[in-house]
């Protein structure tokens, strides 16, 4: 009888741990379930909010005023502040400036303008003042500068995309082709990216520079885009960080990223860039717009 009783005891004990093990297996099923809601819930919202921010100041030392520059019928800050209004993933889009002349001007045609101090050595502390004076909370800021009246939307979301799927960096930006005309323009900033799409290093030089000292026709070289975005909290340190030796060397703002050790994402894209670097450029844009026929 007592084996008897052995046994039943012994198949109800193996029947009960076959349910908690069962409990356990279904427990865990059911948390990983609520964790993967919860994570892609999170991703979802990861560096969701986003405002651009135009840069602009007066006072260029390479073209005085040329955020009011006319460009057919159009102040060029306009043009810029329109194109950026058409991005998808821009919650809101600020112009950023030191001066009355482009804050009336920019609220003549409704944009919305945050007033910043004049002692902001480049777009991006601009970018953090702002961004510390407007009232709503933002992960992502984008820079859109204001000397590219033709700037594409879907790069602006492109650059935004970007960086929501690279936690590990805190900025991006784009690149194109490089025209071998412009290898030896200092106004036209070269880049070069290792395999997993983050950058290595800026120059207004040619790089990669080869030991025949030209410029190879064959090679790939890629031209930065002057529009950039970055996590918000990574933004507000920037301004703190001290000034580094290959951003003065070559007055390159995201070289002072690189040297403090951060990751920059970087996306090319197919865009011919027609920024306004001095005077003569608006000729050129203007050309160019009659001829796309963009008014």
């Amino acid at each position: 009888m007592s084996t008897c009783s052995s046994s039943s005891s012994s198949g109800s004990w193996n029947s009960t741990k076959a349910w908690i093990v069962h409990g356990i297996v279904a427990g865990v099923a059911v948390a990983v379930a609520i964790g993967a809601r919860v994570y892609l819930g999170q991703t979802k919202k990861f560096r969701s909010r986003v405002v651009g921010i135009i840069p602009a100041r007066f006072a260029s030392s390479r073209f005085q005023g040329k955020p009011l520059v006319q460009i057919l019928g159009k102040p060029m800050i306009q043009r810029t502040w329109e194109r950026a209004k058409l991005a998808s993933t821009l919650d809101r889009v600020v112009v950023a400036t030191d001066d009355e002349r482009i804050r009336e001007c920019c609220h003549s045609f409704g944009a919305d303008v945050v007033m910043t101090s004049e002692s902001c050595r480049n777009g991006t502390e601009r970018c953090s003042e702002a961004i510390e004076k407007l009232k709503k909370n933002y992960d992502i800021v984008v820079n859109i500068q204001g000397d590219e009246p033709l700037i594409e939307p879907e790069i602006i979301d492109g650059i935004v995309k970007a960086l929501q799927e690279a936690p590990d960096a805190v900025f991006s930006t784009a690149v194109t082709s490089l025209q071998l005309e412009d290898a030896w323009d200092p106004n036209r900033v070269k880049c070069v990216v290792d395999n997993n799409g983050y950058a290595i290093y800026f120059s207004r030089g040619l790089i990669p520079f080869n030991k025949s000292g030209k410029a190879n026709p064959q090679f790939p070289y890629l031209l930065h885009l002057g529009i950039q975005s970055y996590d918000t909290k990574f933004l507000k340190i920037y301004p703190e960080l001290q000034p580094t030796p290959l951003q003065l060397e070559e007055d390159l703002e995201q070289l002072k990223v690189l040297e403090n050790g951060y990751k920059m994402k970087v996306i090319k894209v197919d865009h011919e860039a027609h920024g306004v670097d001095a005077p003569e450029d608006v000729e050129k844009i203007e050309s160019l717009m009659r001829e796309r026929n963009l008014s």
